[in-house]
């Protein structure tokens, strides 16, 4: 029986796994945004390979930033460019970033625009992440306490319940 548990979780684990891989694949897009996931007041770099390799100038549109232009970078047939997203836009949105390059190239691709990532330590009652008086002594005494505890109920216990 125990084992019919084992195999399921690996089958489980395993499917998941395989759910992923479809959508890895799918990445095979000629455009890369940085970061993908970018928020109000961040900088977004955007490269791309579907220009023609000799191009060295390209221009991009954002209907969040507006337009950007693209230069060639240090790989070989790769344009980069960059813009910044306005402080004043929603999160949760989507934005969609144009590119044109010659000769009458045009990609589009649709990243989305969230809220600003939380700065600073977390507030979880004994103060902030930094703090390395009171509160660390205390959890570390308690992590100690229960690992003697431990130690001293599997001595006490008599042998024949040890397995």
């Amino acid at each position: 029986m125990r084992y019919t548990h084992m195999g399921a979780g690996i089958v489980l684990a395993l499917g998941a796994l395989g759910l992923q891989i479809p959508a890895a694949a799918a990445d095979d897009s000629d455009v890369r945004i940085d970061p993908w996931n970018a928020y109000p007041g961040s900088t977004v770099t955007v490269s791309t390979r579907a220009c023609a390799t000799d191009a060295d100038y390209g221009k991009g549109w954002s209907e969040v930033g507006g337009e950007f232009h693209l230069f060639g970078g240090d790989q070989e047939g790769v344009l980069t460019g960059q813009f910044q997203i306005p402080e004043g836009t929603r999160p949760g949105s989507s934005d969609t970033i144009t590119l044109k390059c010659p000769p009458r190239t045009r990609v589009t691709e649709t990243y989305r625009v969230t809220g600003r990532p939380p700065s600073g330590s977390v507030r979880a009652g004994f103060g902030p992440a930094e703090d390395t008086g009171m509160g660390i002594a205390l959890g570390g005494g308690l992590l100690v306490t229960a690992a003697a505890g431990g130690v001293v109920w599997m001595c006490r216990r008599p042998n024949g319940n040890r397995t």
